[in-house]
């Protein structure tokens, strides 16, 4: 989380007296923040921005796959993440996962969302909405947007209503399949087989 200072700290830092960052505040010159209790504190971006101190924030590609198989999927969203970020004349970072999209303690998604806390990054590019998250993307780009994070989807596939039920139905099959018999077991391949036949057919 950003640190905040006390008025007398930010003085201090700023080079300036309490009652001028008061003023500054009433202004709308520097944003303050309230405490539970109603005391002013300044944000480390406040301060840094004021001092003239410029904060450059990286640009990260996501990409994830289910499966070990999959390998070839990954790259081809690196490579379209970077021909993306390269047409922009952009420096890019790639995080790269192998895992269900439901898992939530993916190694590198779970350093992205300590990256965007951290107010370290600017855009997050990912091929497909599903590849950082399979449920609750809405939710996951806002709470980026709070922390001033923008994510970018290069491909925004158009699915019928019916399609995407299908497709997070089985995804939550393959899921708990997983977790109950791994995901290279014989039952696990027959349980998901026979729930894409049975949800396939008419």
């Amino acid at each position: 989380m950003e640190r905040l200072y006390t008025l007398k700290e930010a003085s201090k830092l700023l080079g300036v007296h309490v009652k001028t960052i008061q003023k500054w505040d009433r202004e709308g010159k520097i944003r303050c923040v309230r405490t539970p209790g109603g005391r002013r504190r300044v944000p480390e971006s406040e301060i840094r921005r004021i001092l003239g101190i410029q904060e450059k924030r990286k640009i990260v590609g996501y990409a994830r796959v289910s499966s070990r198989t999959q390998k070839d999927d990954l790259e081809r969203q690196v490579e379209l993440i970077r021909s993306y970020a390269k047409e922009r004349g952009w420096e890019i970072e790639i995080l790269k996962d192998v895992g269900s999209g439901l898992k939530e303690d993916r190694r590198n998604f779970l350093k992205l969302l300590r990256m965007v806390m951290n107010r370290e990054v600017s855009k997050v590019i990912v091929a497909y909405p599903d590849r950082l998250t399979r449920f609750g993307f809405k939710i996951l780009e806002e709470f980026f947007k709070s922390y001033g994070t923008e994510i970018i989807v290069i491909n925004r596939e158009e699915k019928s209503p019916q399609q995407e039920l299908i497709e997070d139905l089985i995804t939550i099959i393959s899921h708990f399949a997983g977790k109950l018999y791994g995901m290279r077991s014989h039952k696990y391949k027959k349980v998901v087989e026979g729930a894409k036949r049975l949800i396939a057919d008419p």
